[in-house]
């Protein structure tokens, strides 16, 4: 572990001490004195500025806008990600961003906080638990409602899932307006969703036309991922090798990370984009995705591609690919021969 990681790491142990107790004095609305019809103003706060963590929010922004008719959402973020992750979500009113590198833009890191208290919302959300900032945030907006995070005890019970990054704030949602008199827990749980447009789709695929030349469906896998998540040249080596013999019927290529590299060594066609949304488009349009987990997993399950999620260090519960048949596998837990069994199940 780096100092800089050690130094997070020791900060956030802090900050989660100083910050646990924050809501635990808020007075919650009793059944019948909120009127669900008039929630208009949504504020999510999710202050990360990772590709997976803001891809992870879109179940939750799509409970918020089925559930709230006409609402108008702004989202507390961190970093410029979000923007394209949305784009195509037209319920989003604002997006407020943290600087990613909060030091090097102080004045603008506390513009964006104390703009929080400007403006009154019927609903508040924090959409991490664990996010310190999330909570004081959360304490700091002003609103009729605020949903700080903390899982039920009664959910936890209630739904084995629970645990799920995605699926948490909304079953904790769906329970807390339970209480005032909202029906729907066992509502089906909204997928990851970029919302491609279908001219997206349509370049997505002639971009794909173009790496394949030919009419086969197609699997991509990518490679790379960040520490310890990441696996070896040879563990790829030997699941590419052995991916090319028991689908010979399939293309198999590869997108590219930003640092251009290939744990393959470049054996198999590849593509670059430094576009988030062509990426998806480009997997959209492949029948399977295959990769370690990672931001750019999420973004294959947020473009509704079915995904094969290796886990080694990370937990499955908490940040699996779920919806379109996806699947997460432990490789400390499980074999190659049921990697490729949970394959067949996908695409046979």
């Amino acid at each position: 572990m780096t100092f800089k990681n050690r130094i997070n790491k020791y900060r956030r142990k802090i900050m989660h001490r100083i910050t646990k107790n924050i809501g635990s004095t808020y007075s919650e609305p009793k059944k019948g004195e909120i009127d669900i019809s008039e929630i208009k103003q949504v504020l999510i706060i999710r202050p990360n500025h990772r590709l997976g963590n803001q891809l992870l929010l879109t179940p939750l922004v799509q409970e918020v806008i089925n559930t709230f008719k006409d609402c108008k959402i702004d989202l507390f973020v961190k970093g410029g990600v979000a923007h394209p992750v949305f784009e195509n979500y037209t319920q989003i009113n604002t997006i407020i961003k943290l600087p990613k590198k909060p030091f090097n833009n102080l004045f603008q890191y506390a513009k964006n906080w104390i703009s929080i208290k400007h403006k009154t919302y019927d609903l508040v959300i924090n959409g991490d638990k664990n996010s310190s900032s999330g909570r004081l945030l959360t304490q700091m907006a002003k609103a009729k409602i605020k949903v700080f995070g903390d899982v039920d005890e009664i959910v936890q019970k209630k739904f084995k899932d629970y645990e799920h990054i995605s699926k948490y704030p909304i079953y904790n949602l769906r329970h807390y307006l339970s209480k005032l008199g909202l029906s729907g827990e066992d509502k089906s749980m909204p997928v990851l969703d970029i919302k491609l447009n279908e001219a997206e789709k349509a370049n997505g695929k002639k971009i794909l036309n173009d790496i394949t030349k030919n009419e086969k469906k197609t699997i991509c896998i990518y490679t790379n991922a960040t520490g310890n998540k990441c696996y070896s040249e040879d563990w790829w080596g030997t699941f590419y090798s052995q991916l090319k013999t028991e689908y010979p019927n399939y293309n198999i290529i590869e997108m590219l990370p930003i640092e251009n590299i290939s744990k393959i060594n470049f054996k198999a066609p590849h593509f670059y984009s430094k576009d988030l949304r062509e990426m998806g488009a480009i997997i959209h349009n492949t029948s399977l995705f295959i990769a370690a987990d990672n931001g750019v997993m999420h973004l294959a399950s947020a473009s509704l591609t079915p995904c094969v999620g290796f886990f080694k260090v990370t937990k499955p519960k908490i940040y699996a690919p779920y919806g379109n048949g996806s699947v997460a596998l432990h490789t400390k837990k499980t074999n190659i021969d049921d990697w490729f069994v949970a394959i067949d199940k996908i695409l046979k």
